[in-house]
């Protein structure tokens, strides 16, 4: 963080935090989060957190990483503590914070100061659960019971997310088909028998969208502004963006995809349509980075294609905010998607999105069907393959040549509210459930000593135990 950029200010002197054999001195700043008065604390351990990338370098995960989290979770609760600052709700997001959750469980019985606070966990993509050798347990500071199959243990080895989801008053993810998919073998990585277990407790809420910033009236990093009631701006902006990328400035329908080139994100099965979509009346622009790979499948089919696709292997805000705005379409063929933000950000901007029936794009994307023709919003195909992605471009095409039509996705898209307001509600609603919650059940006792057996998901009683 730039402490002068942002005016931090120390919180706290630094202090001693035991974890494992050793220990590491940690510090606390204090800032403002910008144009609120919200103070936001900040964990200081240079040789833990100093680093170019957050969890990885190069692609391949910190060897520290338990070390690090661990660190993080326990200097904040312990900093709470000093603080003097009793929160209602702790609320942990990912396996990088859910070791918070049973530290709060197992001290909270014992603890005056954490007694009454209500345990929020929000699962932002399942695949990603912090599994560390089972020798690496005492990093944790967790006593050495929590490692069961009641408690953290997976498989033999640590599940940093499954302690989240076990010891959470109430578990949210990011949208309320992805909450359903993941209670499912073919969504949910090995965890569906503990969400399943949890089932009552488990809720989706959409994430929002800054709307100010995703502002096609206001946006300077466009050619022209435009808004759902004067949209001629956006032929100017497909203009502009089709002269930047060197393809011909003519009426075919422009799809921009702006993505990590990865399966999880549909690229394999893009990648296998690609010579059909290319002898379709289309232009596509890509930005993202990801596998190398289909970097190279993509260089090669845009030096095949230079008059139809357009390949931009890099992180470019700017040109995100100029592909949004200047494509008739965009394509988002995702394996999953717990929610995803691109297809709201487009149908902000007037492009109309062409998604898989998965995750939040499921929750957001209106297909255009004849009962729907008065709401529908873009373009929605169920199975995952090429033929199915391939079919949804041609729905898309056909439409795009009735003007009215067309004109009428791309005002229904505009219109729609993507704010944090309505997400922010929901939340109200979730940390007084957790209060509730919490309240009525029981205090979580340690499982008896003894080894861990060797299985992934506690049974429905046990999970739901308190």
């Amino acid at each position: 963080m730039d402490v002068k950029k942002w005016k931090l200010a120390k919180a706290l002197k630094p202090w001693s935090l035991p974890v494992g054999p050793s220990t590491r001195t940690v510090g606390m700043w204090e800032g403002r989060m910008p144009e609120a008065d919200i103070p936001t604390y900040f964990v200081e351990q240079p040789q833990l957190f100093d680093r170019d990338g957050l969890y990885q370098d190069k692609g391949v995960d910190f060897p520290d990483n338990l070390e690090r989290f661990s660190v993080l979770t326990q200097a904040a609760l312990s900093a709470v503590e000093q603080l003097k600052w009793q929160p209602d709700v702790v609320h942990a997001h990912d396996w990088q914070a859910a070791l918070a959750l049973p530290h709060l469980a197992l001290r909270g019985p014992t603890s005056r100061f954490w007694q009454s606070a209500g345990r929020v966990f929000t699962v932002h993509n399942l695949a990603y659960q912090g599994l560390f050798p089972a020798e690496a347990w005492p990093l944790t500071g967790l006593p050495p019971q929590a490692f069961g199959i009641e408690g953290l243990e997976f498989y033999g080895q640590l599940n940093c997310l499954k302690g989240g989801l076990v010891y959470a008053d109430v578990i949210t993810t990011v949208s309320p088909t992805y909450a359903q998919e993941i209670q499912t073998a073919e969504f949910g990585c090995g965890l569906e028998g503990v969400l399943a277990s949890r089932r009552s407790d488990v809720t989706g809420i959409l994430n929002g969208i800054d709307p100010d910033e995703w502002n096609p009236k206001t946006d300077a990093h466009l050619a022209a502004r435009y808004w759902s009631r004067e949209p001629a701006g956006k032929g100017l902006c497909k203009l502009a963006l089709q002269r930047a990328q060197q393809l011909p400035e003519r009426h075919d329908l422009l799809i921009g995809m702006i993505q990590r080139l990865a399966e999880q994100k549909g690229i394999d099965i893009f990648a296998q349509a690609a010579e059909d979509l290319m002898r379709l009346p289309l232009q596509i622009v890509i930005l993202g980075t990801g596998d190398p790979v289909y970097h190279e499948k993509l260089t090669a089919l845009a030096a095949r294609y230079p008059k139809k696709l357009a390949l931009n292997l890099r992180f470019d805000n700017p040109l995100a905010h100029q592909i949004e705005a200047g494509a008739d379409a965009f394509l988002m063929p995702s394996r999953f998607e717990p929610c995803g933000l691109n297809q709201m950000y487009s149908m902000r901007f007037g492009t109309v999105p062409i998604v898989r029936r998965v995750g939040g794009l499921a929750d957001t994307v209106v297909d255009l069907s004849p009962a729907a023709r008065q709401i529908a919003t873009g373009f929605v195909f169920q199975d995952y393959s090429a033929e199915a992605l391939l079919a949804a471009v041609t729905r898309a095409l056909a439409a795009f040549q009735d003007h009215d039509l067309w004109a009428g996705l791309m005002r229904h898209g505009m219109t729609q509210d993507f704010s944090w307001e309505r997400s922010a509600r929901a939340y109200v609603e979730v940390y007084e459930r957790a209060l509730a919650r919490h309240a009525a059940a029981p205090a979580r006792r340690l499982p008896a000593p003894g080894p861990a057996r060797q299985a992934g998901n506690p049974s429905p009683t046990a999970a739901s135990a308190r």
